[in-house]
């Protein structure tokens, strides 16, 4: 069953604060959700379906749905990591084309900063797979993971530390003008590949921030989508894909988005060159590349030239991308950024975005995140939305 026009994003709230010492996570996720309710003009009482991921605190989504009194017919739990946000968009369009819903409402939030969580380069030895007692002893952590893929996509294909380094560039030019984003200043090519080395070849700047934070999504029926007094953004294409570590027989140069991608430019009925604006999960610059090519926008192995120069900048370059300075330079919270993308595709396609990063006659935009680690194991997640 396609969901093409079949779901409208009807609100969208980004929750300001990047340290919430006195904020719960419970709060976090209320809060965002009034927020999205109020941009939407609904209330918790048009609350018929409720998405949360692992960041939820307790039962997720039961916790949640009692802590905001919601009176609901559907839930999902999904948890695929960074990626979850991006599918429960795609979840919640295919509920309401069923029947499930009608109004689904999905919030994210997280304290890793105030928590002090090193979620980059601690070693992850909690979690429960089949395989962590045989990967636990080496100390496995996530900058690690991503820097095996950086260090085999240089070696393979020629990718230098400088092309890396201008993703971080064009994520500095537009969050300047985020007035919430933890990093504002302007960087250089030269300043990204001078800061302290983290896991050869990623340095400092290749790394995305740390915050607390939070945002919320509401999505709707057609019917609900034109009674309300907002612009109009339809959901017209959504894939998902996993990429498994294949017993060992693994290439560390492709992300889940071959096949994720594909599948939501087929549902869509576009292809790459039509889309106006990208939202990239962006954990590490080297996410932003391999995504790039795997979603289609160039051919595999060519990543290295097409994000050099400054053509990932709105107003200059051909893909503008993460124009709120993504998690690269705004923020990044619960290790689940995912839904931060499809909320500054939404601001992009109703025109809301900054002024300066905005882009002109933006008409198809395209939300795509990853969840768990390039390295090893991962889930994929693409939608592609539309302005009506």
């Amino acid at each position: 069953m396609s969901i093409k026009g079949k779901a409208y994003i009807a609100g969208i709230y980004e929750h300001p604060t990047r340290k919430a010492e006195d904020k719960s996570l419970a709060q976090l996720h209320a809060e965002s959700a009034r927020g999205a309710l109020a941009d939407a003009g609904l209330s918790a009482s048009d609350v018929d379906g409720y998405f949360c991921a692992g960041d939820a605190p307790g039962l997720g989504p039961l916790s949640m749905a009692d802590y905001m009194g919601l009176k609901l017919r559907h839930v999902d739990s999904t948890d695929t990591g960074g990626s979850s946000y991006i599918i429960h968009v795609g979840h919640a369009a295919e509920a309401i084309a069923l029947g499930k819903c009608n109004i689904a409402l999905i919030t994210l939030a997280g304290r890793p900063r105030s928590e002090g969580q090193a979620t980059g380069t601690a070693a992850r030895t909690t979690q429960n797979t089949p395989d962590a007692p045989f990967e636990n002893p080496y100390g496995p952590a996530t900058a690690n993971m991503y820097a095996m893929c950086a260090m085999r996509h240089m070696y393979q294909y020629g990718t230098t530390s400088e092309q890396l380094a201008w993703i971080k560039v064009a994520a500095s030019h537009h969050a300047q003008h985020n007035p919430h984003a933890m990093l504002r200043n302007v960087v250089t090519v030269e300043e990204v590949v001078s800061s302290p080395m983290i896991a050869d070849p990623l340095h400092r700047l290749d790394c995305c921030v740390i915050s607390d934070g939070g945002g919320a999504i509401v999505v709707a029926s057609p019917e609900v989508a034109r009674s309300l007094r907002r612009p109009k953004v339809k959901i017209i294409g959504a894939g998902e894909a996993p990429k498994h570590q294949m017993g060992g027989q693994l290439d560390l140069t492709y992300s889940g988005a071959v096949w994720s991608g594909p599948a939501a430019f087929a549902e869509a009925g576009v292809k790459p060159p039509d889309i106006k604006y990208a939202s990239i999960y962006d954990s590490f610059t080297i996410t932003v590349l391999m995504q790039i090519e795997d979603l289609g926008f160039c051919e595999k192995g060519q990543g290295g030239r097409f994000v050099s120069d400054g053509n990932l900048i709105s107003g200059t370059g051909k893909l503008p991308f993460n124009t709120d300075g993504g998690g690269l330079c705004n923020n990044h919270p619960a290790n689940r950024g995912g839904l931060t993308k499809v909320v500054e595709a939404v601001r992009q396609l109703r025109g809301e975005a900054h002024p300066a990063v905005q882009v002109k006659n933006c008409d198809l935009a395209l939300a795509h995140g990853t969840g768990g680690s390039l390295g090893t194991r991962h889930g994929a997640a693409s939608v592609i939305m539309e302005r009506e």
